[in-house]
This record gives C-alpha cells, sequence and structure tokens, in this order.
C-alpha cells in the first residue's frame, strides 16, 4: 500500500480557500432529508455560507425555513428562477447552488442557474431522462462551470482506501464485482398512505421511470466503476415492483460484464426487512480480495491469496493519502455518512477555488461529476432497456451512442 508511515494526513493537505463560498439551496423545507443533509455537510469545513435559498413554493414556509437556517428574509424566495435571477446580478449574490427536489424539477432548475453563471450541486439521479443528462452535460461544458452529483459513499475513507488498492494492484486482475444496496423502508406500501418521500419516489411523473433503481441503484453502479477503475459494458437485469399496485421498481438484479472481462452484479432492494441502508461491496481477483460494509464503514477487509485475512481500519498508518484525505477524526472515532457528504463539498469547494483562480488544485478533487450523472441515468436506461426486451444483455455505451446520434 502507498505509506504514509510518518504523519496522517488529514483536511490540511486539501487546499484551502481564499474565502468561504456563498451556496444558495433549492429544496429542503418540505419534511425531505436530503436538504438539511446538504446544509449539514456544506458546513461542516467552514467552506461554505448558505446566504440563501428557495426552500419551498410555499412563501410562509420559506420565510420560516429560512429564518431557521438564519437566511435573510430577502433572500428567502419561493421561486427559483427568480433566485437565481436575483442572485446572479447582486455583487454579493450565491456562486453555487444545491438542488435537493423531486428528481422531475432537477433539470429545469440546474439549467436555469447553470445559464446564469452559477456551480451547480444537484441531488441523484441528475435527471429523469438520458436525453435531458445529455443536454445538461452540454450546458455545463459550454458554461466552464462546476457541477457535482454527490454519490456519497464515494467519499468515505475506507471506500477510497479500496479504490487505492485496486489501482496498485494488490488484487492482482480484477475478476468479479459484487455490490449491493438493501433497505428496507418501502416493504409496505406507505405511498397509499401518505403523502411524503413514499408518495413522490414511486411516481414515475416525479420519479422518473426507475423507482429503486434510479434512488438507490445508482449509487451501487457508480461505487462499482468508481472503486474498480473498469466501466461496465453490458448488463442483463430483472426490474420489478414487489409490492401490488406498486408503480415504479423496488428490487432490481443486475448481471454485469466489465470493460476488463470482469464480471458481477448489482443487487437493489427497498423491500428487504432488516436491512436500514446495507451497501455491500465485494471485489475479488487474481491476488486477493476486499470487502467494504456500510455497517462497518470504518473497516475494509483484506485477503491476499494463502495469506491471513486483515481488518484495515479507517486511520491505520501505512494506507493510502487518498484515504486520509477523507479522514475527518482521529481512529477509534467513527465517522460516516456526514462526513463523507463533507467530503464532496470541500472537494467541490477545491475546484471552485481553482475555477475562480485559474490555478490548478495542489490535490485533484475525487468528487462525482457531471460524467458520473449522465453514467447514473444511463444506468437506469440500460438495466430498464433490457427488462423490457426479455432479460437480455445491452450495451450502456451502444445506448448512449444511440441517443447521441438522434
Amino acid at each position: 500500500m502507498e505509506a504514509e508511515n510518518k504523519s496522517r494526513l488529514n483536511k490540511l493537505d486539501l487546499q484551502k480557500n481564499s474565502r468561504p463560498i456563498r451556496l444558495g439551496i433549492v429544496g429542503g423545507a418540505s419534511g425531505g432529508f436530503i436538504g438539511p443533509v446538504h446544509a449539514m455537510a456544506a458546513r461542516m469545513d467552514n467552506r461554505y455560507r448558505i446566504v440563501a435559498g428557495a426552500l419551498s413554493s410555499r412563501a410562509e414556509v420559506a420565510k420560516s425555513a429560512g429564518a431557521e437556517w438564519f437566511i435573510d428574509p430577502e433572500r428567502c424566495y419561493t421561486d427559483y428562477k427568480e433566485m437565481a435571477r436575483i442572485e446572479s446580478q447582486r455583487e454579493d449574490g450565491i456562486e453555487a447552488v444545491a438542488i435537493t427536489t423531486p428528481n422531475f424539477t432537477h433539470f429545469d432548475i440546474a439549467k436555469t442557474f447553470l445559464e446564469a453563471g452559477i456551480h451547480v450541486i444537484c441531488d441523484k439521479p441528475m435527471t429523469t431522462s438520458l436525453e435531458d443528462a445529455l443536454a445538461l452535460e452540454k450546458i455545463a461544458k459550454d458554461s466552464g462551470l462546476c457541477f457535482m452529483v454527490p454519490h456519497v459513499f464515494s467519499a468515505y475513507a475506507m471506500v477510497r482506501q479500496a479504490k487505492a488498492m485496486v489501482a496498485e494492484g494488490l488484487l492482482g486482475d480484477i475478476r468479479l464485482v459484487h455490490v449491493e444496496f438493501m433497505m428496507d423502508w418501502l416493504t409496505n406500501p406507505i405511498e397509499q398512505q401518505d403523502g411524503g418521500q413514499g408518495n413522490w419516489r414511486t411516481d414515475p411523473t416525479k420519479s422518473g421511470p426507475g423507482g429503486g433503481s434510479a434512488d438507490i441503484g445508482t449509487h451501487a453502479w457508480h461505487l462499482a466503476q468508481f472503486i474498480t477503475g473498469q466501466k461496465i459494458n453490458a448488463v442483463l437485469a430483472q426490474v420489478e415492483a414487489i409490492v401490488p399496485n406498486r408503480r415504479l421498481d423496488d428490487n432490481v438484479q443486475v448481471l454485469t460484464r466489465f470493460e476488463n472481462g470482469a464480471r458481477g452484479t448489482i443487487l437493489v432492494s427497498q423491500v428487504a426487512p432488516g436491512n436500514d441502508c446495507e451497501v455491500r461491496v465485494r471485489i475479488y481477483g487474481s491476488k486477493g480480495s476486499i470487502e467494504w460494509n456500510h455497517n462497518e464503514m470504518n473497516k475494509l477487509r483484506y485477503t491476499s491469496v494463502d495469506k491471513p485475512t486483515q481488518i484495515i481500519s479507517r486511520g491505520d498508518f501505512g494506507l493510502s493519502k487518498s484515504s486520509y484525505l477523507a479522514t475527518w477524526l482521529p481512529k477509534g472515532h467513527p465517522e460516516g455518512y456526514i462526513e463523507g457528504f463533507a467530503q464532496l463539498y470541500s472537494e467541490f469547494a477545491v475546484a471552485i477555488e481553482s475555477h475562480r483562480t485559474g490555478e490548478k488544485p495542489e490535490v485533484a478533487p475525487m468528487y462525482s461529476d457531471i460524467h458520473d450523472g449522465v453514467s447514473g441515468v444511463l444506468f437506469v436506461e440500460s438495466i430498464l432497456k433490457s427488462h423490457h426486451n426479455g432479460n437480455v444483455w445491452v450495451s450502456p455505451a451502444e445506448v448512449l451512442a444511440s441517443y447521441k446520434k438522434g
């Protein structure tokens, strides 16, 4: 492993910002959890100031939520288009915006802020169609602005360590890649009983064509390729809604083929009782294997052929630089989801600073960008095509090419 025995690197090794970034948030005041998560993550490393928001389309809710977040009442908007227009004209206007609204709104909101000259953080899935994803990718490229889709699990220290070990060749040739993301929150038909998260996430007009596949399957898809450094070039999928009368998938099984010849699986379920948020990655190579489990997120299981299995802990000596850069607390102090989100925000802040100054970052950020956003939407479209065509092998690259030709 890439040894760093003399010192355990920490946040000081990420390039510092010359001043705080002025951040705005769209969404976050309607009972969902992800808006406040973005706010907490942005504040953790002291690189952002939340100064504006369109937290709700209802004026009373927007104002009260803004007061709770200490946002100036004059900068609490009910219309994101008005927010983008006014903030882009202010000398102290926002420089970046976090979009934390339901899936079907992402494209229009992101497009509006990019065209206003504002950097974008957009929750996944980035859009509800590949056509929109590709259009947004072009808009972002033409604007020259920074764009992040926060795939939070890729920012965990031990996931970064796993990626480094694969890249170093400690596992040899990668042969098998298995990623699971299991939850139980949709085991019952809660969308038929309330108007909350369960309602819009199972509504194709708001969530898009993918249910669990878009909500959590995109995370599994991203992890498989992020850690291995290999693209998945073929999928064969079974996509289903197990709960009667549910309109979108809640259970997905995918066979995968990687560009280097490796085989694998992606298993996704939101109807698996006993699993709150069970993410598991197992990678097997010709020289060894690694296993990471979200329930023990600060540890990584490593086996070298013909040697005893090792349990590597976050913060241990001799780990990769990338894992130390994603470590917030000394060994023995647990960290996880919020710190992972904050890591992405910190790296995005470095990218914004680089954009502002024109200077190359001292340490290249590893946050998931707009190309990862396109890839997630491509995953959903590819597995749906596989399923609807009779569970056949489908090439995501060919799906992408067909859209670009059209």
